[in-house]
């Protein structure tokens, strides 16, 4: 969504201006001198005709600069990364398993994020500069001065209407705020890679060291029989004719089995 508002409110921009000259000969002025431009911003192509106030001679003459360069980069970008969220949104929801297989969907996720946040930067801050010259270039007080007939002191030339850039200034905006989200997005994408959490995981030698404080304690597997009992070295078992197990030692039955 942001990124929707960022390329709509810059590559959808059409504006103007209006001038006013008023000759001394009034039948030579012109009113409303009309100037119209639009996205991509190629104002050395914007052409216009002023009167020059010597007769019905009109001059043709044109805006100055181009500044296509800086706002085309910025609605690209945020064109891709329009197209590139919502591949990423259909992949989180209908492809997870194939996007955490050998973890190379969240490694390619995470050096995207970080490629798009600079290059929102970079944009952003272009077209930022580059608005600000288009403010310069279209200034009517600015375009009056290529007027010839606004040289003489006996011709009134006066803005009538300048143009309006909201739309413009809401653009660099959500270029920056893009900026800070897909910048913060990048600690969520890293730990999907699992770099996050391997780095918090216990290294081997602590389960080894655990085992052998346990073993040194006296709870040694090999202190007990197969079948759970605690078995004394040297002894043995025998049934006698009552089905009663008798336990013998090394220097004969015990105390009950002598009484039998």
């Amino acid at each position: 969504l942001f990124a929707i508002f960022a390329f709509a409110t810059c590559g959808g921009y059409s504006g103007g201006l209006r001038l006013s000259v008023d000759c001394a000969n009034k039948s030579e002025s012109d009113l409303n001198i009309d100037i119209a431009f639009a996205y991509p911003f190629r104002l050395h192509q914007v052409n216009f005709d002023a009167p020059t106030c010597e007769g019905k001679h009109r001059e043709k003459l044109s805006l100055i600069g181009d500044f296509s360069s800086s706002a085309e980069f910025f609605v690209t970008i945020a064109v891709f990364a329009f197209l590139y969220s919502l591949a990423a949104t259909v992949v989180y929801i209908f492809f997870q398993n194939k996007y955490r297989e050998n973890n190379r969907g969240p490694l390619i996720d995470f050096i995207v994020t970080v490629v798009f946040s600079f290059l929102w930067l970079v944009s952003s801050s272009a077209w930022a500069k580059g608005l600000s010259d288009v403010k310069i270039a279209t200034d009517p007080d600015e375009v009056l001065l290529l007027m010839s007939a606004c040289k003489q002191q006996s011709n009134k030339c006066l803005p009538v209407r300048s143009p309006v850039m909201s739309s413009l200034n809401t653009s660099v905006v959500f270029g920056f705020l893009n900026f800070i989200l897909w910048a913060g997005n990048i600690w969520f994408v890293f730990k999907e890679t699992g770099w996050h959490s391997s780095g918090q995981r216990h290294p081997p030698d602590a389960m080894e060291k655990q085992s052998s404080s346990y073993n040194q304690g006296g709870y040694n597997q090999d202190s007990y029989g197969p079948a759970g009992g605690y078995n004394q070295p040297g002894s043995y078992g025998q049934v006698d004719e009552y089905g009663q197990s008798q336990s013998y030692g090394q220097s004969g039955p015990t105390s009950f089995a002598n009484q039998i």
